[in-house]
């Protein structure tokens, strides 16, 4: 009889218990829930945008007035602009070859045009704005170093477009001058690219020398990219990151990037 009784009373315990383990079950998925939820939107990648019923989703996280202290935001914008305009420009490219076939030239000026625009585009961005982006996000030597190399190279790259060599594939000067005795139409639509290659070029230009005084002036110098270079540090997520990614996932809502005290203050000798 004795362990009859206590069968019951157990049996009676677990009835009482079940609803309480289940509102404790449902309290654990729903806070389980909004963490993910907070994980998945905390930082989602959003660059290039892309429509979301293509399978390919953006590559990188770009918020410019959240990860870029407050000075430097206009002219990573105006960077970001001047990525476009190139872009844009190395598009037209591809119309004016077209215009140029059209009128007596070559296929092979299209072709390669059509190489530059797929090519170039993309690893402009990748190449020297994602550099500089992340050097002025994290205060990154490294960073500012690739920048300086390959947009370096960029201004070389674009100057030589600009000269427009036939066969090149660009509808630089030299061709347009040239191609102006065989069909005017033509050279006209292939003037309008050789003129925003130019701009494009000059812009370029006074980008590097505006970053380069910029970082020299805030105390940058080779020997800060190689210890960056020796200590790895490089490779780790930078100080402003990690007030994105800390660990504080505890559904609070999302929080912005604290800046680093010892982040140089760069001076700003121009109003480019």
């Amino acid at each position: 009889m004795t362990g009859r009784r206590q069968a019951r009373k157990l049996q009676r315990a677990n009835r009482d218990a079940q609803p309480h383990c289940r509102r404790k079950r449902e309290e654990i998925r729903s806070s389980c829930g909004k963490t993910q939820d907070f994980k998945m939107t905390e930082r989602v990648n959003n660059f290039p945008p892309l429509p979301k019923f293509l399978r390919i989703k953006p590559c990188f996280y770009q918020k410019i007035d959240e990860e870029i202290p407050a000075q430097y935001q206009q002219l990573v914008h105006r960077v970001f602009t001047l990525w476009i305009m190139y872009s844009g420009t190395l598009f037209l490219n591809v119309i004016s070859c077209i215009a140029w076939w059209a009128g007596g030239g070559g296929a092979t000026n299209f072709g390669f045009s059509l190489l530059w625009l797929i090519l170039f585009s993309p690893c402009s961005y990748t190449c020297w704005f994602r550099p500089l982006y992340k050097a002025f996000r994290a205060d990154s030597s490294f960073n500012f170093m690739a920048f300086f190399f390959i947009f370096f190279l960029q201004c070389v790259l674009a100057l030589i477009q600009t000269l427009g060599i036939s066969g090149w594939g660009t509808c630089g000067w030299i061709a347009t001058v040239m191609f102006f005795s065989t069909n005017v139409g033509s050279a006209i639509v292939m003037l309008i690219t050789a003129l925003l290659f130019t701009l494009v070029t000059l812009l370029m230009v006074l980008v590097l020398i505006k970053v380069h005084r910029l970082y020299r002036g805030g105390g940058g110098s080779l020997e800060r990219a190689q210890e960056e270079w020796s200590t790895g540090l490089w490779k780790n997520a930078p100080v402003r990151e990690a007030g994105l990614n800390a660990v504080a996932h505890t559904a609070q809502g999302p929080s912005l990037p604290e800046y680093p005290a010892s982040v140089p203050s760069y001076p700003d000798n121009s109003n480019w």
